[in-house]
Parts: structure tokens; C-alpha cells; sequence
């Protein structure tokens, strides 16, 4: 199984941008697939997650109306829209896909049985 993520890049302040994960080897659309990141110096953190093949969505308190997870099971693939981007939303974005998660557990990266490279997004100021 290989979940292969894409889109980020440098973006000015205010900006937007796009990401896209892409899973092979096993469909995962009834399942829970999303996006967690990572700040230089700082621990892994949830940024949204789109349940069980697309039913329910969640946030990140500080993303929350300028991010939007979406998904296309036809496509075994989940997406992350970014606007409004922020400094402070620098990080490696890591696109996860995880089985029979309970809703206490989808923030904690450790219930994620999938995880793909990784792609690096840098909003400047």
C-alpha cells in the first residue's frame, strides 16, 4: 500500500494551494483518510480528516474555514484545499488513511496505519 502525496510548494502570505494524495494497493473508501503536519522543532499535528469514505469532516481549530479536506473514492484519493495561508502553517504535510478509527482517535497520528512521504509546503511573509 503507497499513498503518494503532492502539491505543495512556496507560497506567499494570503495564498492558496492544493494537495493531493493518491493510494494504491488497497482502496480505502470506506475508511478514514486525511492530512496531519509537521513544523520544524515541533510534534506532529492532525489537520483534518474526512471519515469513514467521505461521511463527516474535521479540523484543526486554526484551519478550520480556510482548509477543506474532500476525497474521490473512485479515485482512492483525498485532497487539501488551503487558502488564507499563514506563516505559521509552514510544515511537511503528511497524508494518512487510517482503519476503523473511532472519532476520540482520529487526531492522534499513532491510530494511522498509513502514512505517505510527505510533501513540504512554505508560506512566506
Amino acid at each position: 500500500v503507497q499513498l503518494q502525496a503532492s502539491g505543495g510548494g512556496l507560497v506567499q502570505a494570503g495564498g492558496s494551494l492544493r494537495l493531493s494524495c493518491a493510494a494504491s494497493g488497497r482502496s480505502f473508501s470506506r475508511d478514514d483518510m486525511g492530512w496531519f503536519r509537521q513544523a520544524p522543532g515541533k510534534e506532529r499535528e492532525f489537520v483534518a480528516s474526512s471519515r469513514r469514505g467521505g461521511t463527516t469532516t474535521h479540523y484543526l481549530d486554526s484551519v478550520k474555514g480556510r482548509f477543506t479536506v474532500s476525497r474521490d473514492n473512485a479515485k482512492s484519493s483525498v485532497y487539501l484545499e488551503m487558502n488564507s495561508l499563514k506563516p505559521e502553517d509552514t510544515a511537511l504535510y503528511y497524508c494518512v488513511a487510517g482503519v476503523n478509527l473511532i472519532l476520540s482517535s482520529i487526531r492522534n497520528p499513532r491510530n494511522y496505519a498509513y502514512w505517505g512521504r510527505g510533501t513540504l509546503v512554505t508560506v512566506s511573509s
